[in-house]
């Protein structure tokens, strides 16, 4: 999908947090990135992450998008190590016919290597992409998806507050092996703009929480 005739093209900036910092996504991220997707890959069922020695090539089909303005892609970078640990991106932008005006857009193309799920990056990843799309873009909804059978992934969208819209059957292209140019039935979320305060401060308050996790964690490995 190429953006429309005299809309300019959505950039991404670098969204920084205190556990994760989103960058714009470039061949610079590709050997972390490598790394963090050869970890353990039980969890990748369901979602496109490229083998290890194909992340040029990724890199460049996320790059392409862009450049069509369908894809803001991001790396996950993990503020400790500063290391790439994963991916994310804004995408599908869709704009008023009359004035361009960006009105949604979806958040997706999300994965951490293992060693990174259930650490928080995600979840403060979210919150940064989410607070963008709302506040500075000026959004009125926001997207988001993923294959119906992916309890995990439902799980996890639904934690961030996002409404659970439905099913939609053959939908979207499947990311499970063995389905190579099938389509997959997607679960639908949203969170729309009167949502976004109250959403927010959920957000918040989970992050709140993880980083007094993380401040007993220290505190108790100290000798």
């Amino acid at each position: 999908m190429g953006s429309a005739v005299g809309v300019p093209l959505l950039e991404g900036p670098v969204l920084e947090g205190e556990f994760v910092r989103l960058e714009p996504l470039g061949h610079a991220h590709a050997p972390d990135l490598a790394l963090a997707a050869a970890e353990d890959r039980a969890g990748y069922g369901f979602t496109w992450v490229p083998a290890a020695s194909d992340f040029s090539a990724y890199v460049d089909t996320q790059l392409a998008r862009r450049d069509t303005g369908w894809v803001v892609p991001y790396a996950q970078v993990d503020r400790a190590t500063g290391r790439a640990v994963g991916a994310t991106a804004f995408l599908d932008p869709r704009r008023h016919p009359a004035d361009g005006t960006l009105f949604a857009i979806e958040v997706g193309f999300t994965w951490l290597a293992a060693s990174a799920q259930g650490s928080g990056l995600n979840i403060e990843a979210k919150y940064l992409l989410f607070r963008h799309a709302f506040e500075v873009w000026g959004v009125s909804r926001l997207d988001l998806k993923t294959d119906a059978r992916n309890g995990r992934s439902r799980a996890a969208i639904a934690k961030t507050g996002a409404t659970f819209e439905g099913v939609l059957r053959n939908w979207s292209t499947s990311w499970a092996p063995g389905e190579e140019g099938l389509l997959r039935d997607s679960a639908m979320f949203s969170i729309t703009a009167p949502e976004w305060p109250s959403r927010r401060t959920t957000l918040e308050h989970r992050l709140a929480r993880l980083r007094e996790r993380r401040a007993a964690a220290v505190a108790t490995s100290r000798p």
